[in-house]
């Protein structure tokens, strides 16, 4: 499995790495009556060493978003695999809660390409197309119906709010647990606050809040899989998270994931929020 195949994809998106991102992008006091714009670059590495880039940009206004993804290896790591991959989500506002529209995300590497398309009402999954379809002969766990309700697609998750009274920087910002499907396999991603640190990088000049964070397979997955085991009991899980300045919003800074490869670090290297939500304490 190469490190941008379909499933890793999915789930890069959802964590990207985790958080990848539960109540998101919501219309909450603070934030501007116009569209804020958003716009992270980040790189991703593999045990300390370069092996790709990714880029996550959108806007969000009180009645709806748009959420965009990418992620492709670079370096020495594109030699060997020339995996890649995209996704989009759109959706609407209900009250200060998200309400999932669509979700589509394609992944390609040298010998075949798979999309994956969702259509969603109010947190409920009213459709989903994959083609190619995955292997029916693979066993996994089946997904319920009860599966498909009150749930957010990856990139809808990857914006999250923090309580009206509540610090940007500290627990409210990380405890909350996000109910993640993404077409093919439901899961639960918890986060829960250890920490706060200073950070700087192009666009952004402050504290984030340090998230633990664990992965709870609940359907879809392979009934043996042993990447999906090895996740479950995984606890070198790990996510930052900055604020945007006149919003309640905070938005993944850095994600940790031990893999079984070692371990993988996406980090944010240039950071955008125009013109009416900037990064709290920016300098750039």
């Amino acid at each position: 499995m190469t490190l941008f195949s379909s499933v890793t994809w999915r789930r890069l998106a959802a964590g990207l790495l985790l958080a990848s991102a539960s109540p998101s992008l919501a219309a909450t006091p603070g934030l501007a009556a116009t569209a804020d714009a958003l716009k992270v670059h980040y790189a991703v590495t593999l045990i300390g060493l370069p092996v790709g880039t990714a880029m996550v940009s959108g806007w969000v206004e009180p009645s709806g978003y748009r959420i965009e993804a990418s992620a492709r290896l670079a370096g020495l790591a594109s030699l060997m695999s020339s995996s890649k991959g995209a996704a989009t989500a759109t959706g609407g506002m209900a009250g200060a809660r998200v309400a999932p529209a669509s979700y589509a995300t394609t992944s390609s590497n040298s010998t075949m390409s798979r999309t994956l398309r969702m259509a969603m009402n109010a947190g409920t999954v009213s459709g989903v197309e994959i083609s190619p379809p995955f292997d029916p002969s693979v066993p996994r766990v089946p997904v319920s119906d009860t599966d498909k309700h009150n749930i957010v697609d990856p990139l809808s998750a990857f914006v999250m709010t923090v309580p009206a009274g509540g610090d940007l920087v500290g627990p409210g910002a990380c405890n909350r647990t996000l109910p993640i499907f993404d077409g093919a396999t439901r899961f639960d991603l918890s986060l829960n606050f250890v920490g706060t640190r200073h950070v700087e990088t192009k666009g952004y000049n402050g504290d984030v809040s340090i998230c633990s964070a664990r992965y709870k397979p609940i359907s879809g997955h392979r009934a043996d899989g042993k990447a999906t085991q090895f996740m479950a009991d995984n606890k070198s899980l790990e996510v930052w998270l900055a604020p945007l300045a006149g919003t309640r919003v905070v938005f993944p800074y850095r994600i940790s994931v031990l893999t079984m490869l070692g371990t993988t670090v996406v980090e944010a290297d240039e950071f955008s929020v125009g013109p009416t939500a900037r990064a709290a304490n920016s300098v750039h």
